[in-house]
């Protein structure tokens, strides 16, 4: 099977969890189209379900399929997302944003009570830190951002048509290469404290579980329930 067609099982096996009456994050990619392709098929079976998407692309597509989309802004809770994954371990800590929707991505998963990604196996790695990590960068700010960031990685101004790529909301991309990333969560707070940096493509705490999808079989990673 082709990496397509891994992403496309590993979406399958996700929207098994979703139910009539909840509220869906749909993510943004190439992994996320097929689970709103598959949640479409649902719909059209009589699932009832509302939804709000993290990018005006998924928005339009969850409408053509029949999907109820409401805009974020007007809420509140969201009950379960679904989204892809660029990079992911066995910790549960990925790398999101290769569709220059990680800013959006991150607050719906912040509304959200459960969130699962979505991946074709070779996403799987020992530890992130390999694939650049998005991060979203207001323009009027874009010099003093790339000169901060190149202090611990080597930052790339996202390019599409020989011009700079703009997100949903306008703004820059600029892929970081870290050259160590052995403490994510350090890192991520050191990016957030950069006036000029909007979000960023580490999920380090929002992932509750991933379904990865290797020659057409599904292994589910969970994050282990905190009962203390």
């Amino acid at each position: 099977m082709s990496a397509d067609d891994d992403k496309r099982v590993a979406a399958e096996a996700a929207v098994a969890e979703v139910r009539s009456g909840m509220m869906v994050g749909l993510g943004t990619g190439s992994t996320a189209a097929h689970m709103i392709r598959a949640l479409g098929r649902m719909v059209a079976d009589g699932l009832d379900i509302d939804a709000v998407a993290t990018s005006v692309a998924s928005a339009e597509l969850a409408r053509t399929l029949g999907i109820r989309v409401h805009d974020f802004a007007g809420v509140a809770r969201v009950d379960l997302t679904i989204d892809g994954a660029d990079e992911i371990d066995d910790r549960l800590l990925v790398v999101k944003g290769a569709g220059g929707a990680m800013l959006r991505e991150k607050c719906v998963a912040a509304a959200s009570g459960r969130m699962v990604v979505i991946a074709d196996g070779a996403k799987r790695v020992p530890a992130i830190g390999a694939a650049r990590v998005p991060v979203e960068v207001l323009p009027f700010a874009r010099g003093f951002v790339m000169r901060a960031l190149a202090k611990r990685a080597d930052p790339a101004t996202r390019m599409t048509g020989g011009v700079p790529y703009r997100t949903d909301q306008d703004m820059l991309v600029v892929d970081c290469l870290f050259r160590d990333l052995s403490e994510p969560h350090g890192t991520a707070a050191w990016l957030q404290a950069i006036p000029g940096v909007l979000g960023h493509g580490l999920f380090l705490t929002e992932v509750h579980a991933a379904y990865l999808a290797t020659n057409g079989t599904v292994t589910k990673l969970e994050r282990p329930v905190n009962r203390d």
